[in-house]
């Protein structure tokens, strides 16, 4: 019988909707907490974990306490077996006997692990060398780019290994699209011994420098992920410094088109910034900011605040897609919710590229993944872009 691996980081993705760019240390974690954060980790894994009902007697599932796999795992209805201290099968966990439909942990969660909410990059690095002792035929984990380097770290390239979309930034090439892609890629690796892999990646940046607008990521590793370009995202591509003339054009465009009674909600990147700059105001680089009528109403906004704001007046978001993944929301601009998207409405979506970052696609689509599947359902089709001034391009959108 087959083994899977699985390791939630239950903080990912922790600060991304409250506007801190990134959930990496204990103190954004507590800050996070503080503005009405929601852990999302686990919900995500529970997305993917969901294509294995069909195979659930045919492999076993290894993972960690309680918040680190075990909770979700048995959440879904399915029967781990939990690493012990010594990171080995807890076959007297092995058993869903308690409190299988509440979702906590049989057992006592083991001494080897930090408390929940508190579970460290130790923690992580840890459990994935557990995992390729064990022999699992993939590992899925649960978390961003931080969570993606602990495990290049602890087991390079040894083990298939595959991630769950849950954090804030996302920039590496082994995540997939999204959480139920994992779970059908999941399927695939215990059914066929020859799924084809490839060594992808791993990107992360410095938290502190990304809040103040310095995107820098650096390569830290590879991971070995199945080779499934439909099912995994490209790392993402800068903007080539060619682009200004065309942003400028952009900017342009979009900026003779705003009405003095609307609220503009700018998302993340280059090209919004460049819009900001021809209004005059200075707008942050990874975060979202609003403008009305040429003035800087709210700068570096959380969703909260923007439900608020959005809420009350007629609202625009403008939002550019990740050069070389394609996503327009679910990747660095959490706080572009679905109760944010809602409340917008979907024909006030302007979207902006160059044409030189949509060839960085290779025809791939647009991509969304705003944690909420009925609201991405209603985002899929084609969309309008903004290419340049008085310039439009339409574009399939999945």
């Amino acid at each position: 019988m087959k083994r899977l691996g699985l390791i939630v980081n239950p903080v990912a993705g922790l600060g991304g909707r409250v506007g801190l760019k990134g959930s990496d240390g204990a103190q954004t974690q507590t800050r996070a907490l503080m503005l009405g954060a929601v852990p999302r980790a686990a919900a995500r894994a529970a997305e993917a974990l969901q294509a294995l009902h069909g195979v659930a007697g045919d492999f076993e599932l290894i993972t960690c306490p309680g918040p680190m796999g075990a909770d979700v795992a048995r959440i879904c209805a399915l029967d781990p077996v939990v690493v012990d201290s010594n990171l080995r099968p807890d076959r007297s966990t092995h058993d869903s006997r308690e409190n299988k439909d509440s979702g906590t942990t049989a057992g006592t969660v083991s001494a080897g692990f930090s408390n929940l909410g508190r579970t460290t990059a130790a923690d992580t690095r840890r459990a994935a060398q557990a995992m390729r002792d064990l022999g699992v035929a993939l590992l899925l984990f649960a978390g961003g780019d931080g969570t993606a380097r602990d495990i290049a770290a602890a087991i390079g390239t040894n083990v298939p290994t595959l991630g769950i979309p849950a954090g804030v930034k996302m920039h590496s090439a082994v995540f997939t699209h999204h959480p139920r892609d994992a779970g059908i890629l999941a399927v695939r690796a215990l059914k066929n011994d020859a799924l084809a892999l490839r060594d992808a990646e791993v990107l992360d940046l410095d938290e502190e420098a990304y809040r103040n607008g310095d995107v820098a990521p650096r390569l830290y590793g590879y991971l070995r992920v199945p080779a499934t370009p439909r099912h995994i995202q490209n790392r993402k591509a800068p903007s080539p410094a060619t682009e200004a003339a065309q942003i400028d054009a952009i900017a342009a465009d979009v900026v003779e088109q705003m009405r003095p009674d609307c609220l503009y909600v700018l998302g993340p990147g280059t090209t919004t910034r460049a819009i900001a700059a021809r209004l005059g105001v200075a707008k942050t680089l990874v975060g979202v900011d609003v403008v009305q009528d040429g003035a800087l109403i709210a700068r570096d906004i959380s969703e909260a605040e923007l439900t608020r704001l959005v809420g009350i007046s007629d609202a625009r978001i403008v939002v550019s897609p990740i050069g070389g993944q394609g996503f327009l929301f679910g990747r660095g601009n959490q706080q572009l919710s679905p109760a944010v998207i809602r409340a917008v409405g979907l024909a006030n979506i302007v979207v902006v590229a160059t044409a030189e970052k949509l060839s960085t696609l290779g025809g791939e689509p647009l991509r969304v993944d705003s944690g909420d599947p009925e609201l991405d359902t209603r985002l899929a089709g084609h969309v309008r872009i903004v290419t340049g001034y008085h310039e439009r391009a339409v574009y399939r959108v999945m």
